[in-house]
């Protein structure tokens, strides 16, 4: 059996700053259809500053969905047209105050495929020079770094939770362990 689904209708419900929310009739493989509420997102980066004395920039934040700060590796939203390279350089820039001399693609991951267009690219950043950061004027964050191997640790023990980060750490270690 082949799967697939095809769009009928299309309605926009809400178009915001950032995301737009569609409500979608879809035929199904069957023949009937269905409701699919989609979550449009230009997509985003995310990226692991890994410093030659093997610590990592992380930041914390206040994620106003969950009313709690999350601690998480930088990034951010993709702009129209933006190249999610340049967007890496840029996010590592404004939030850990970073520059480096080696970045290297380590995939994109879907963050939320049930109802989000939303893609994440994911990047190791290495031979760092630090600067000074300048987040986003309603961007408020700590920075801090932490050893590589705590991160990992703090993923592996769930006090990591924000999925991006989850992913680039794990994948980080794997290319770094070959």
């Amino acid at each position: 059996m082949q799967l697939w689904e095809k769009t009928v209708e299309s309605q926009v419900i809400f178009r915001g700053r950032i995301i737009t929310v569609r409500l979608d009739q879809a035929e199904l493989v069957n023949g009937k259809l269905a409701s699919r509420e989609v979550v449009e997102h230009p997509g985003g980066v995310a990226v692991l500053p890994l410093y030659d004395d093997g610590t990592v920039s992380v930041v914390r934040q206040f994620r106003y969905p969950f009313g709690e700060v999350v601690t998480e590796l930088p990034a951010g939203k993709l702009e129209p047209g933006e190249d999610h390279r340049l967007a890496a350089l840029r996010e590592l820039e404004e939030e850990v105050g970073a520059r480096c001399g080696t970045l290297s693609y380590l995939g994109c991951l879907y963050a939320s495929p049930g109802f989000s267009s939303e893609v994440l690219h994911m990047y190791l950043a290495q031979d760092l020079t630090q600067g000074e950061c300048h987040p986003d004027e309603d961007e408020f964050l700590e920075v801090e770094r932490i050893p590589f191997d705590t991160l990992v640790e703090q993923v592996m023990a769930g006090t990591i939770r924000d999925a991006k980060t989850v992913a680039l750490v794990l994948k980080a270690r794997r290319l770094l362990d070959n």
